[in-house]
C-alpha cells in the first residue's frame, strides 16, 4: 500500500504534517486550485491512498483514475466540491472536519457584518481621498437588530453567542438542526425560511450547497426581506443567486453585503461586485486563521488515519454516509 497522502493545495499545518509523517506517511501537494486532470495525474504518480481536499474538485474523472484510493478528508465541513454519490459507489468515505474552524468563521461572520453595516470601507476610502464625510452622515446602531441565520450548525452557533454579546436577537432557521441547538443558544426558532426572512435585520448563510439550497437567495426570497437590510455569507458562494443580490443592493431594497465566497472562485476580474461600494468582499479566508488551520489540518488528517487502521469513525464525520449505506445494499442485493 502506497503511503502517500495527496494534499489539493499549495500548503497544510505544520501540526498536521508532522501527524503524517509520524505514522509513516508523507504529504504531497497540488497547486492551488488545480482542476480535475491535474489532480487526476497527481494520483496517478503517487498511487496515493487518501486525500486531503483543499482547493479543486475531487469528480468522477478524478476517481477512475485512482483505484488505490480509499478516503477523502475534507480540510473543513463544505464538501460540494467532492462528488459524493461517486465517492459512494467506490465505497470511498468522505469525512469532515466537524466545528474544527468554528469559531473563526463566526469571527469572520461578524467583522463582516459590522464593516457593512458600520460602512467601515467607504470611510475609510473617503477619508484617504481627503474626504471629511461626518457632514450629514448617519449611521446605524446594531443592538436591538435581529440577526438571522440560515443554518444551525457548529458555526451558525458560535455566531450566534458572538452577536448576543453585541445586544442582536437572534432567529433562526435549520429544519434539521435538533431542538437543543437552538435551545442553548436562546435563539428564536423559525419554522419556515420565509419567516426568518421576513424578520432579520441581517441575514447570514450558515448552510451547506446542495441541490436543495442551491441559489436559496434569491429575487424572490431577497424580497421578502425588510427594506434597507444587509446580507452576509461566509458558507458558500453558490447559495446566492449573485444578480439578483447585486439588482438588490442598487435598488436600495437590501442596503449591502459583506461576503467572504462566490459562485466561481476566484471570481473573474470584471465581476460587478467590484464596482459596488455597498458589498464588502474577502477572499474565502473566514476559517483560515492559524489556530483554524491547526485544528482543521489535524483533523482531517486524524480522520485518514483513524480509517486506514480500522477504526470506527463517528457517524457525523461521513459526509456521504447514507450513500454508502445505499450503495453497499444495493451492491448486496446484486449478489443475491
Amino acid at each position: 500500500m502506497s503511503n502517500t497522502i495527496l494534499v489539493t493545495g499549495p500548503d497544510l499545518d505544520p501540526s498536521a504534517t508532522h501527524l503524517l509523517t509520524e505514522q509513516g506517511y508523507q504529504a504531497v501537494h497540488t497547486p492551488p486550485y488545480a482542476d480535475s486532470a491535474v489532480i487526476s495525474d497527481y494520483m496517478d504518480r503517487t498511487g496515493a491512498v487518501g486525500i486531503v481536499s483543499r482547493m479543486g474538485r475531487i469528480d468522477g474523472s478524478v476517481l477512475q483514475r485512482a483505484p488505490q484510493l480509499r478516503v477523502i478528508s475534507k480540510h473543513g465541513v463544505g464538501v460540494d466540491n467532492i462528488d459524493l454519490t461517486a465517492a459512494a459507489e467506490r465505497g470511498i468515505p468522505v469525512l469532515v472536519a466537524t466545528g474544527a474552524n468554528a469559531i473563526s468563521v463566526a469571527e469572520h461572520a461578524i467583522a463582516l457584518m459590522l464593516a457593512t453595516v458600520k460602512r467601515l470601507l467607504p470611510l475609510d476610502s473617503g477619508l484617504r481621498s481627503a474626504r471629511w464625510d461626518k457632514p450629514g452622515f448617519a449611521g446605524r446602531e446594531l443592538a436591538g437588530a435581529t440577526l438571522g441565520l440560515v443554518g444551525m450548525g457548529a458555526i451558525a452557533q458560535a455566531t450566534a453567542r458572538m452577536a448576543r454579546g453585541l445586544g442582536l436577537n437572534i432567529a433562526s432557521y435549520d429544519p434539521l438542526a435538533p431542538a437543543s441547538a437552538f435551545e442553548t443558544q436562546s435563539t428564536i426558532r423559525c419554522n419556515t425560511l420565509e419567516d426568518l426572512l421576513e424578520q432579520s435585520t441581517i441575514l447570514s448563510l450558515h448552510c451547506p450547497l446542495n441541490d436543495q439550497t442551491r441559489q436559496i437567495l434569491n429575487a424572490e426570497t431577497i424580497a421578502r426581506m425588510p427594506t434597507g437590510s444587509f446580507v452576509v455569507n461566509t458558507a458558500r458562494g453558490g447559495l446566492i443567486d449573485e444578480i439578483a443580490l447585486l439588482n438588490a443592493i442598487q435598488s436600495g431594497h437590501l442596503a449591502g453585503a459583506g461576503l467572504d465566497t462566490f459562485a466561481v472562485e476566484p471570481p473573474a476580474a470584471d465581476h460587478p461586485f467590484f464596482s459596488e461600494p455597498n458589498i464588502v468582499m474577502t477572499p474565502h479566508i473566514g476559517g483560515v486563521t492559524r489556530q483554524a488551520n491547526a485544528r482543521v489540518g489535524i483533523e482531517a488528517v486524524k480522520g485518514i488515519l483513524d480509517f486506514l487502521e480500522g477504526k470506527t469513525l463517528p457517524a457525523e464525520r461521513v459526509a456521504n454516509r447514507k450513500l454508502l449505506d445505499a450503495a453497499k445494499a444495493a451492491t448486496e442485493k446484486v449478489g443475491d
